[in-house]
C-alpha cells in the first residue's frame, strides 16, 4: 500500500512538472516578419513604409499561456520606396537614425483567449526613448511547416501610438497627426 502511495505521488509530481514545461524558443523569419507604419499626410493620403532587416526571438508556452518577445528592427533599412523620402525619415527631424539606428520591442506579458494570442504588452524602444505599447493581435496561429519540418507560430498585430511620446515631432505644428499605426506581421520558428 505504501509502494503504490509512493508511486502514485510520484506520477502527480510528474504530471505537474509536465504541465508547466518550458517555453519553447523561436527565431523570427525576416522572410514572414515585417514592420510597417501608416500616418496620414494632410488627411489626403497614407504615408507607409517599413523597416526591412529587423532580428529577434520568441518565447512561447502554450500550456501555461506566456511568451517573451525581443525585436529589433534597423531604422537605416525603412522603405518607404522613395530614396529620398527614406533618407528624410532617417534624418535627424524624424528617426535621426544616425543617434538611434534601432527600434526594439520587448515584452513578456501575452494575453490568451483559449489557445490563442489576443496581444502582447510590451516596451517600445523608439528615437532613444522608451513608452509601453499593445500590440493586439488581428489573427495568431501555429502551424507545422511542411517546407522547414518544424512549428511555425505567428500573426498579425497592430498598434496606434503617439509619436510625439517618443520625441518624434515633425509637422506637427503643419497638422501631421500625432498618432501612427503600427502592423506588425510576424512568424517565428521553433528552434
Amino acid at each position: 500500500m505504501r509502494t503504490s502511495l509512493f508511486a502514485l505521488a510520484a506520477a502527480a509530481t510528474l504530471a505537474a512538472g509536465m504541465a508547466h514545461a518550458a517555453p519553447a524558443e523561436y527565431a523570427i523569419d525576416p522572410t514572414h516578419t515585417f514592420a510597417t507604419f501608416e500616418i496620414s499626410h494632410f488627411g489626403a493620403s497614407v504615408n507607409r513604409g517599413r523597416f526591412d532587416k529587423k532580428e529577434g526571438s520568441v518565447q512561447f508556452d502554450k500550456a501555461g499561456k506566456s511568451g517573451k518577445v525581443d525585436i529589433t528592427l534597423d531604422i537605416t533599412s525603412i522603405n518607404t520606396g522613395t530614396a529620398t523620402f527614406n533618407k528624410h525619415l532617417q534624418s535627424a527631424e524624424i528617426f535621426d537614425a544616425a543617434k538611434y539606428p534601432t527600434a526594439r520591442f520587448v515584452s513578456d506579458k501575452f494575453h490568451f483567449q483559449g489557445d490563442k494570442v489576443t496581444a502582447v504588452d510590451g516596451q517600445l524602444t523608439l528615437a532613444g526613448k522608451t513608452q509601453p505599447v499593445t500590440l493586439k493581435a488581428n489573427q495568431f496561429a501555429c502551424y507545422d511547416s511542411p517546407m522547414l519540418k518544424r512549428e511555425v507560430c505567428g500573426g498579425d498585430f497592430e498598434a496606434t501610438i503617439d509619436r510625439t511620446a517618443f520625441g518624434i515631432n515633425y509637422g506637427v505644428d503643419w497638422g501631421f497627426p500625432k498618432n501612427v499605426r503600427l502592423v506588425i506581421q510576424v512568424e517565428a520558428v521553433k528552434q
